[in-house]
């Protein structure tokens, strides 16, 4: 079809917040009620905790004022030692190996695949090396968890989950961010549920998240308002007063429009897979563009889309790609070639030490491609799409492959 005079679609926005959000708000802003540990009991934040916790299956769930501030909690209610080393996948945003680094410890950057995903070999050999695992389900593509558990149980290393971008996703329809001692979801507004900011925890380990919620701000007793549960009120005991507070707590407005986004969580879910399923199919039709296949016991919850340029073989003819799906309407961020890009590991020049050498993750980079697709979008604009990306490709390379 032609593109001319078709606008692009705003793949930017997100979804409005639901109604059932204003009556809370306007009764918050009325009473000026936004701290979270004011009200006696039931205030908005530790409602959205009980609730995260029975959607997620879950005991304990705490919620703070990011996915980086839950990753850096449980790091530090973790107990590890000062400069302890925890290995995560060099394929992750920058803010993972910043709370490593801001909890004292040093990152240990593992090789990626292709497709994503851990590269298992090279999990194994720094495994003996590391005293902890931060596992990126980054933008929601799951490593292999079987092997990974295996693997860390085995060592008996504990395993953090980075579920940021995977609230809704399963393996063995197991619930991504439950398989680990403790995982960690965002708010934010790129992500499926949208606080503009927030974050949440959550585990079965008392003991941990008694820790967590102390550091997170649980000031005196406050920590008593998280419930009614034996062991949770046991585990605050023997932390009172021995541990310092960082001050990451979520306030009550953030809460109130998390909470009615809970319901729509299973529609978005659904939407995006089948968003993401259809353009797939048609970006794999290409001769350059290719989408890897989910691992089979992984059912996705993705509200973007990324592929990997094939035949590209020099770095102008990626970027040439990008300008011209660009100049159609569809923005595309190639990871290794967009400047500064959080992404690529070589800008996290923070982490002690030098750059490591990581062959495979950096040449992936260099043609790994993400352009975003929430759940909210319709066929046509997902033909919009899959037209631009298909026809930049056979601009820059041909309409057929040799």
């Amino acid at each position: 079809m032609s593109l001319d005079h078709v606008p692009a679609p705003n793949v930017y926005d997100a979804e409005p917040i639901p109604p059932a959000a204003r009556a809370e708000i306007d009764r918050l802003l009325l009473s000026g009620d936004l701290f979270r540990y004011t009200a006696p009991s039931d205030a908005p934040v530790a409602l959205l905790e009980r609730e995260f916790a029975a959607l997620m299956g879950t005991k304990y769930a705490l919620a703070v004022s990011s996915c980086s501030a839950a990753l850096f909690l449980s790091l530090e209610a973790l107990g590890l030692p000062e400069g302890a080393k925890v290995m995560i996948p060099a394929f992750t945003f920058a803010a993972v190996p910043s709370s490593i680094v801001h909890a004292g410890m040093q990152p240990v950057l593992c090789e990626v695949g292709e497709n994503y995903r851990i590269d298992m070999d090279d999990f194994r050999a720094k495994l003996p090396d590391v005293d902890a695992v931060i596992i990126s389900h980054m933008r929601g593509h799951t490593s292999d968890m079987d092997a990974i558990m295996k693997a860390c149980d085995a060592a008996g290393i504990p395993v953090i989950e980075d579920a940021a971008h995977s609230l809704g996703t399963t393996w063995h329809g197991r619930k991504i961010g439950t398989i680990g001692r403790v995982g960690c979801f965002s708010f934010q507004s790129y992500k499926l549920v949208n606080a503009g900011e927030g974050g949440i925890l959550v585990t079965d380990d008392a003991d941990l998240v008694a820790r967590a919620v102390i550091m997170s701000g649980a000031y005196e007793h406050n920590w008593k308002k998280h419930g009614e549960d034996a062991d949770l009120a046991e585990a605050f005991a023997r932390w009172q007063n021995k541990l310092p507070l960082y001050n990451l707590r979520m306030q009550n407005l953030s809460a109130a429009v998390i909470r009615p986004q809970l319901p729509e969580v299973a529609r978005r879910v659904r939407d995006g897979r089948a968003n993401h399923d259809y353009v797939a199919e048609l970006l794999n039709a290409s001769s350059w563009l290719h989408v890897p296949d989910a691992l089979s016991p992984e059912d996705r919850a993705p509200d973007s889309i990324q592929f990997n340029l094939v035949g590209f073989e020099s770095d102008a003819k990626a970027r040439a790609f990008a300008d011209a799906a660009a100049a159609r309407g569809v923005k595309v961020q190639v990871f290794g070639l967009s400047t500064d890009n959080a992404r690529a590991f070589w800008n996290w020049q923070f982490i002690p030490g030098d750059v490591p050498d990581l062959p495979q993750t950096r040449a992936m980079l260099m043609r790994a491609c993400d352009v975003r697709l929430p759940a909210r979008l319709q066929k046509p604009d997902l033909d919009f799409i899959a037209n631009v990306l298909v026809s930049a490709a056979e601009e820059v390379k041909g309409a057929k492959a040799a």
